[in-house]
C-alpha cells in the first residue's frame, strides 16, 4: 500500500494549527473499514499538521505594475492571497448526500434531465462543503461509481470543518478483521479522490484531484450505494412550498485560477457553455483592445512619471482588473480626501465598458476624478482588490466619507478595505429607484411631493419614521418588498441619519440636486475602449481648464455684496466664487428668520435657541422649528438642520444666532481650506519625506521632477511669475551643467 492510498496532509493542500483535529467521518461507509496501517499514518500526518503554519494559503499570481516599474517587493499590497470570482457554473444537484448528521434539503428532486457535470479539477470552489459534496457525488453518479468520506478534520475543541477527503467507494481493502468474511469483496485500491479544504470567504477549494480508476464502472451497482440511493428516496418525499412540484437546488462554482488554464474547452461546438462551466471571468476585451490599453500606459508614462497602474492578472496571463491614477489625481487627493464617490454608471446600466471611477469634489464644488478602473465584474474579490490598490496609490490615506450606489458586494468591500469610513448611499440614486419601484405611483405628482418632503423635510428620527409609515400606509405600499428591505438600510441613506457625517455637498440633500456622472456626456452605452481612451485625456484637460478659469476668475473678481451682513464680507475675501455664491445665499435669507422668546439653558454657557423663518410680511403660526445650539465659550454654533456637514458651511439659522449674540465675524474651525481662493494648490503628489537616498537615481528623479513641477505651478499663475520661474529654470540649469561629476 502507498502513501497515496492513506490519508496525509501536505504543506501545499491543507496547513493548520494546534487548534485542528483529524477524525473519520461518522456514519460514512468507512469508517470502520480503513486499514491499521491507514489509521498509523494518520496519526502521523496529524503531528505533522500540528507543526503547521495554518495561514498558508495559495498566492494568486498577481502583476503589479507602480509608477511604470514592476512591484517586487514590500511597497504594494494589493491581494488578499485566496481571492476567487463568481464566474458562477450553476450545477443541477437534485440530490442530497449521504451523511447522517448532514442536514436534508428540504426541496423535491426532479432526476429526469439529463445532466453534464465537469470533471473535478484542483482549483475549483464551492459556497459550501455540501455543496462541494454534492457536486463530486452527481459527477460519481454519472459516470458510474460511488463515493463515501475517507476521512475530514475539524478545529480543535470545535465541530468546524476544516478539510475533508471525499474518494471512490473502492478506495481501500478489507480490513485484517474481514479478510474471512462472506462479504463480497467490492474494494479495488482505487486511487480516486479530491482533497477539499476551507479557504477564505468560507469557501470549500478543491486541493488535489485524482481521476484515474482501476475498475471498470458499475451504475447498476453504485445505483444502489448509499450515497446514491439516499439520492433517490429522502429528495422526493419533500416539498418546500405546497404549490411547487419540483426544485432543483443549484450549486455556485467559483472560478479559481487553476480553472482558467482550461480555457473555454467547456464550450460545445455552437459556442454554448456545457452547465455555464470554466467560463473565466476576465475582462471582457475586443480585438485590440489589450493594445490600446498598452499604448495609452506607455504613452502618458512618457509625460507624467508619477502615473500609476496596476494590473490584476490569471495565471495564465488573461487580464481580470485594470486600476490607473495620474499624478494630478494622486495630488488632488492629498487637497480633497475628506469626500469621494464611486461612480458605478457604466457597470449598472449596460454600458460597453465596465468603467468604475473613483470622484471627489474640488474647491469650486465640481466633481474632479481620482482614479479610474476596468472590472471584470462586481464580486466582493473584485472590489476588495480595486480599493486595496487604490489605497495603496494614496499612500494608505482612506477617505472619511464613501458615496456610492446600493450595491451588497461594494458595501462589504468598504467595510474590509475602509473600515473607518462612514459610507452612504447616493440620495438622488435612492431616490430614484423608489420612484422605479413604485408601479403607477412613479407618474403621480402626489406621490413625488409627499417622498421629497418625507425625506429632505424631516429634521428629526422620530419625524422621519411617522412620515415614512404615514406615506407607505396612504399610497398602499405597506407590502412593497423593495421599499422594506431599503427602508432598512435607511441609516445609510436618509439624511437625518447622517447628520454626523461630513459631505462637502456630494450627498444632494437639497431637493431636485442629482449627482451627474463625471464622463456624463463624453461616455454612451456604445463607446467602445479604444473611443474612451481617445477622449479620456481630452476629457480631463476640458475639466481641468475650467478649474483654471474658475481659479483666475475667484482670484482677480470681487464678488457683488447683497447684503450688509458681517459675515459675506467675510467669507467674499476667503472663499471661491462658486462656493461663496452658495454662501450668499444663507446672509441673504438672514433677514427671513427670526428668533422665538423661548431660550432653553443648562445652567452653563451653552445656549439653546428656537428659530423660525417668516414666509412674507406676517410671521407663520405653523413653520418649521430649528433648533440652534450656541456654546459662547468655545465659539461653536450647530443647528438642527445640519447645513454645515451637509454642504461645507454654515446655515442661515446658525447665522442669524451668531449675529443675535454680537457675533461679526464666522469662526475659524466653521471656515474651511477645502474652499479658500488663497491657498495655492500644487498638483504634484507628495510620495513621501524629502530623506532622499543620494545612491539611488530613481529617487533622484522623483525628488527633482517634484521640486520642479512645483515651480511649473507657480509659475503659471501670472506673468511676472512666469518671468521668474523662467529665469530661475535658465540660472539653475547653467548652475547644474557647470558641475564637475566626480562620481565618473
Amino acid at each position: 500500500m502507498t502513501a497515496d492510498d492513506s490519508f496525509s496532509l501536505n504543506d501545499d493542500a491543507f496547513a493548520a494549527n494546534p487548534n485542528v483535529d483529524i477524525s473519520i467521518e461518522e456514519g460514512c461507509q468507512s469508517s470502520g473499514e480503513l486499514l491499521e496501517e491507514e489509521g498509523n499514518n494518520l496519526e502521523n500526518d496529524c503531528e505533522q499538521l500540528f507543526r503547521m503554519d495554518d495561514d498558508d494559503l495559495d498566492d494568486r499570481d498577481e502583476k503589479v505594475l507602480l509608477d511604470g516599474h514592476q512591484n517586487h517587493g514590500n511597497d504594494l499590497s494589493i491581494s488578499d492571497g485566496n481571492e476567487s470570482f463568481d464566474g458562477d457554473i450553476s450545477i443541477n444537484a437534485d440530490h442530497e448526500h449521504d451523511r447522517d448528521e448532514s442536514p436534508l434539503l428540504d426541496c423535491q428532486i426532479d432526476l429526469s434531465r439529463d445532466k453534464n457535470y465537469p470533471s473535478p479539477v484542483a482549483g475549483m470552489e464551492f459556497d459550501s462543503y455540501d455543496d462541494a459534496y454534492n457536486y463530486y457525488n452527481c459527477y460519481a453518479k454519472e459516470l458510474g461509481f460511488a463515493i463515501r468520506v475517507k476521512s475530514s478534520w475539524t478545529k480543535r475543541n470545535s465541530k468546524e470543518k476544516r478539510g475533508a477527503v471525499l474518494c471512490c467507494n473502492c478506495e481501500g481493502f478489507k480490513t485484517l478483521k474481514e479478510v474471512n468474511s462472506r462479504r463480497k469483496e467490492t474494494r479495488t485500491g482505487c486511487l480516486a479522490m479530491i482533497r477539499l479544504r476551507l479557504v477564505e470567504y468560507n469557501r470549500w477549494r478543491v486541493d488535489e484531484v485524482k481521476l484515474e480508476h482501476n475498475h471498470s464502472f458499475d451504475p447498476e451497482r453504485a445505483q444502489n450505494s448509499k450515497s446514491h440511493k439516499k439520492m433517490d428516496t429522502t429528495g422526493t418525499k419533500r416539498k418546500v412550498e405546497p404549490t411547487i412540484d419540483v426544485e432543483v437546488r443549484t450549486i455556485k462554482l467559483y472560478r479559481s485560477s487553476a480553472l482558467d488554464a482550461m480555457g473555454h474547452e467547456g464550450l460545445n461546438s455552437h459556442g454554448e457553455s456545457k452547465a455555464h462551466v470554466y467560463k473565466p471571468r476576465c475582462l471582457l476585451l475586443k480585438k485590440g483592445d489589450a493594445q490600446v490599453i498598452h499604448d495609452f500606459f506607455r504613452r502618458v508614462q512618457l509625460t507624467d512619471p508619477n502615473f500609476f497602474y496596476v494590473m490584476d492578472f490569471y495565471e495564465e496571463g488573461l487580464l481580470r482588473n485594470v486600476l490607473w491614477i495620474n499624478s494630478r489625481c494622486r495630488a488632488a487627493y492629498s487637497y480633497f480626501n475628506d469626500v469621494i464617490a464611486f461612480d458605478t454608471t457604466c457597470l449598472s446600466s449596460n454600458f460597453e465598458i465596465p468603467l468604475f471611477a473613483f470622484v471627489g469634489i474640488n474647491h469650486h464644488g465640481q466633481s474632479i476624478l481620482l482614479g479610474c478602473g476596468l472590472l471584470a465584474d462586481e464580486t466582493l474579490e473584485t472590489y476588495i482588490w480595486l480599493l486595496r490598490a487604490w489605497l495603496t496609490c494614496m499612500s494608505g490615506r482612506p477617505p472619511h466619507t464613501v458615496i456610492t450606489n446600493r450595491c451588497k458586494a461594494l458595501q462589504n468591500a468598504i467595510a474590509e478595505v475602509f473600515p473607518r469610513a462612514h459610507h452612504r448611499l447616493c440620495l438622488s440614486y435612492v431616490m430614484q429607484s423608489i420612484l422605479e419601484n413604485v408601479g403607477e405611483l412613479q407618474e403621480s405628482e402626489t406621490f413625488h411631493a409627499v417622498l421629497s418632503r418625507t425625506i429632505y423635510d424631516c429634521v428629526r428620527v422620530e419625524d422621519f419614521e411617522m412620515a415614512w409609515e404615514d406615506m407607505i400606509q396612504h399610497f398602499g405600499i405597506k407590502n412593497n418588498e423593495w421599499l422594506r428591505s431599503l427602508y432598512e438600510e435607511k441609516e445609510r441613506w436618509a439624511p437625518v441619519f447622517s447628520k454626523e457625517t461630513f459631505f462637502a455637498g456630494m450627498y444632494n440633500c437639497q431637493k431636485g440636486d442629482w449627482i451627474i456622472p463625471f464622463f456624463h456626456g463624453y461616455v454612451h452605452q456604445q463607446t467602445s475602449l479604444k473611443e474612451f481612451f481617445d477622449i479620456y485625456e481630452l476629457v480631463l484637460l476640458k475639466k481641468q481648464d475650467r478649474e483654471t478659469l474658475q481659479d483666475q476668475e475667484s482670484s482677480e473678481l470681487s464678488p457683488l455684496l447683497k447684503s450688509r451682513c458681517p459675515f459675506e464680507l467675510q467669507l467674499a475675501k476667503l472663499y471661491t466664487k462658486e462656493i461663496f455664491s452658495k454662501f450668499q445665499d444663507e446672509t441673504v435669507m438672514m433677514s427671513s428668520c427670526f428668533s422665538l422668546p423661548q431660550v432653553e439653558t443648562s445652567g452653563g454657557p451653552i445656549m439653546t435657541f428656537v428659530v423660525k423663518e417668516r414666509g412674507g410680511e406676517e410671521i407663520p403660526q405653523d413653520g418649521r422649528a430649528y433648533e440652534v445650539m450656541y456654546d459662547k465659550a468655545g465659539g461653536e454654533v450647530r443647528c438642527i438642520c445640519n447645513c454645515f456637514n451637509f454642504k461645507g458651511y454654515l446655515c442661515r439659522h446658525a447665522l442669524f444666532i451668531l449675529s443675535y449674540n454680537g457675533i461679526d465675524e464666522i469662526p475659524y474651525q466653521y471656515i474651511l481650506s477645502r474652499w479658500r481662493k488663497d491657498l495655492k494648490r500644487v498638483y504634484v503628489p507628495d510620495l513621501g519625506c524629502n530623506n532622499i537616498d543620494i545612491t539611488n537615481p530613481v529617487q533622484w528623479f522623483d525628488h527633482l521632477h517634484r521640486r520642479a513641477t512645483q515651480v511649473v505651478q507657480e509659475g503659471m499663475t501670472s506673468q511676472d511669475h512666469y518671468m521668474v520661474a523662467w529665469q530661475a529654470l535658465k540660472e539653475s540649469l547653467n548652475k547644474v551643467r557647470l558641475v564637475p561629476d566626480r562620481h565618473v
